[in-house]
């Protein structure tokens, strides 16, 4: 495991980025790389490293090489088959293997498939990961790299030429950059649809996590009063990303104390545990207010009094990932380093099953990168 500046050096990045521009064919690419390559559903031992081909970029691709790719646990659940609900199965349905997965990727285009896109070699390109069920700005995910398509945990991948974005001049280097698609991506759809903006109050759950560390600092800069539900030992680190309020939940006592934090409730509240919390707590939100749900790490069944719902005009919203114009907007704060993730570790490609395994543990404090 790296961590820190010495990541960015065993990387070989000084600075942000660290390629210099060629414009090499995919002719030249080189013929194999290696691949943490899932093999099946299952455990930390369905992750393999491998030689496989390079992939050569079709008209419309382009092949980046990977400088950073993100952890998520969209990853754990994908591979163990998580969201089936009559047996495994990925994110969006079956799963084809092997698979390499990694769906934030961030890195350089070394090969492109159509010369009208010659111009993007050598550029420092941020990925969205996802391909769209139409055209529209408010589009939803219909395949996601390192799901349906190999991602980034490799050395190269192959992505749609308008999936890469130019990052050419931010300030945030490639592990940074690599933090941003999936769960800040989500973290700002959450924001957005649960209304959060200045002067309003916004309620974080796993405030320690990609996501909930992404909601704390986006909600803050956007001028929102923060209060943060994590465990008490990652309260400081919560708070230096911008949390107002940490409400400490190892002492089992989360709604009475976020009421004590809140007196007045809250305008939202941005969730990704669920579980009880979401009946318990909803007399946490003013009347109007949205309850703004992306994830179930407490449990994903919920028994819920729908009086309280409706007769406060309260929302419960479900949110997944980004759109098309939530993303642009990421691209537009990755350019100018408007927000700056917390990095918790970075580990060199054949360690992406212990980087797993220390995300299932939720010890760390931000985002886990791997670097190729």
């Amino acid at each position: 495991m790296r961590t820190g500046a010495h990541a960015c050096q065993a990387a070989g990045m000084t600075g942000p980025g660290a390629v210099s521009p060629g414009r090499p064919s995919p002719s030249t690419l080189p013929s194999s790389m290696r691949a943490m390559v899932t093999t099946r559903h299952g455990g930390l031992d369905a992750i393999e490293l491998r030689r496989v081909p390079v992939p050569g970029p079709r008209p419309g691709e382009v092949v980046v090489r990977v400088g950073a790719a993100g952890c998520n646990n969209t990853d754990i659940w994908t591979r163990e088959g998580a969201y089936g609900s009559d047996g495994a199965a990925g994110w969006l349905g079956p799963l084809d293997f092997p698979r390499i997965q990694g769906g934030d990727v961030a890195g350089t285009v070394v090969a492109v498939g159509d010369p009208a896109d010659e111009g993007l070699v050598g550029s420092r390109v941020l990925v969205d990961p996802a391909e769209y069920d139409g055209p529209e700005d408010d589009a939803r995910p219909a395949d996601v790299l390192g799901s349906e398509r190999d991602g980034g945990f490799a050395e190269h991948v192959v992505v749609p030429a308008t999936r890469a974005h130019r990052v050419d001049g931010s300030p945030l280097s490639d592990v940074e950059l690599a933090c941003l698609p999936i769960a800040y991506g989500t973290a700002l759809g959450m924001v957005e649809r649960g209304g959060v903006r200045e002067g309003t109050t916004v309620l974080v759950t796993g405030a320690s996590g990609g996501v909930g560390l992404a909601a704390v600092q986006l909600a803050r800069s956007l001028g929102a009063r923060v209060v943060a539900v994590c465990s008490g030992t990652k309260a400081d680190d919560v708070r230096a990303a911008g949390a107002d309020v940490v409400v400490d939940r190892s002492r089992g006592r989360v709604v009475q104390d976020a009421a004590v934090a809140a007196p007045g409730g809250v305008d939202a509240v941005v969730d990704v545990v669920a579980g009880p919390l979401v009946a318990e707590g909803l007399e946490l939100l003013r009347p109007g207010g949205r309850w703004v749900v992306a994830g179930a790490l407490d449990g994903w069944e919920v028994h819920l009094d729908v009086r309280r719902l409706y007769l406060a005009n309260r929302s419960l919203v479900g949110s997944t990932m980004h759109t098309p114009a939530i993303f642009d907007r990421l691209v537009a704060m990755a350019r100018s380093g408007r927000v700056r993730p917390v990095v918790a570790a970075t580990y060199a490609l054949e360690d992406v099953a212990q980087a797993q395994r220390d995300l299932a543990l939720r010890r760390h404090v931000g985002k886990l990168v791997v670097v190729p």
